[in-house]
């Protein structure tokens, strides 16, 4: 072969490889999967859509407390270009156990799959159960497949109210809150929020999963005289799993449930939700010890 068809070659390739390394263009809008799904979403980190679906129609309690939906009844969808005019999203969607079937039914239909199928608290009152569930593909497909599935349980389906732009005062010790966690959280939904990020680069799927998309959530509820009911989820590499167990049990938190949240992730991650309700300052200083047994971002 001549030369200067070697180097012609050997130019190709090299634009191919870059080509093929590019990153997925940046969306300026999601219009077609607000449209699909019937709800606005909002943009986070990452270039991530995100929709929420708090299962306001539910009355859930536990040891007496009255569950907000912000704490942990929020069904969620979050969606990031992938390239190719595709999409990939994934979340969780809260359900009654007389939903479950109907809905992954619905999921499967659309090419959307489950990863995950468990509890999040234990002994609620009703039961719940939690579908996690990751799809790729054409995101108006994907996002009525959403609204199909969702369609088929009683989730209120409305835009929700706006919010206040200033959100009312929460009966908790905020700034001492934010300075035994380390972090500044947030008023939502009458909880206080925490989201937290793993240090590392999470793949699935050969796609990095922005932090945005898989959060380290710690929430609290106030249940009065400075108490408050907390839970939430640890985002855990293996060798992460029994010293987090053993902070949050020195500190009277109970461990809910430890499991997987999604199927083919690396590095592999087990998820871990734990409930309490005492002291709100005595539970941010076990989840600060909790905390520092992980690696997290700064």
């Amino acid at each position: 072969m001549p030369k200067s068809s070697l180097v012609l070659s050997s130019v190709l390739l090299l634009l191919f490889s870059v080509a093929a390394k590019k990153p997925a263009a940046s969306r300026t809008d999601w219009k077609d999967v607000e449209q699909a799904i019937g709800r606005a979403g909002y943009v986070l980190p990452g270039e991530v859509y995100k929709v929420s679906f708090p299962r306001s129609d539910l009355s859930v309690t536990l040891d007496g407390v009255a569950i907000k939906p912000a704490l942990a009844l929020g069904s969620w969808a979050a969606f990031k270009e992938i390239g190719g005019g595709h999409v990939m999203t994934m979340g969780d969607l809260v359900l009654l156990d007389s939903e479950v079937s109907a809905v992954i039914d619905a999921l499967q239909k659309g090419g959307i799959e489950q990863t995950a199928l468990h509890n999040h608290l234990l002994g609620e009152s009703p039961d719940l159960m939690y579908v996690h569930f990751m799809g790729h593909g054409d995101a108006s497909k994907l996002g009525r497949t959403l609204r199909e599935a969702l369609m088929l349980t009683k989730t209120p389906m409305e835009p929700p109210a706006a919010p206040a732009s200033t959100p009312p005062a929460i009966d908790l010790p905020t700034a001492d809150l934010d300075h035994i966690i380390g972090h500044a959280g947030k008023v939502a939904g009458g909880t206080y929020q925490f989201s937290l990020a793993r240090a590392e680069t999470i793949m699935d799927h050969g796609v990095e999963i922005p932090g945005s998309m898989m959060n380290i959530p710690l929430n609290f509820q106030p249940t009065g005289n400075g108490r408050a009911a907390i839970t939430g989820d640890f985002v855990l590499v293996a060798s992460e799993v029994n010293p987090v167990i053993r902070a949050l049990r020195g500190g009277g938190i109970t461990v809910t449930a430890l499991h997987s949240h999604m199927l083919e992730e690396t590095p592999r991650l087990f998820f871990m939700h734990f409930w309490a309700n005492d002291d709100a300052k005595m539970l941010a200083t076990t989840l600060r010890s909790a905390l520092d047994r992980i690696r997290t971002r700064k």
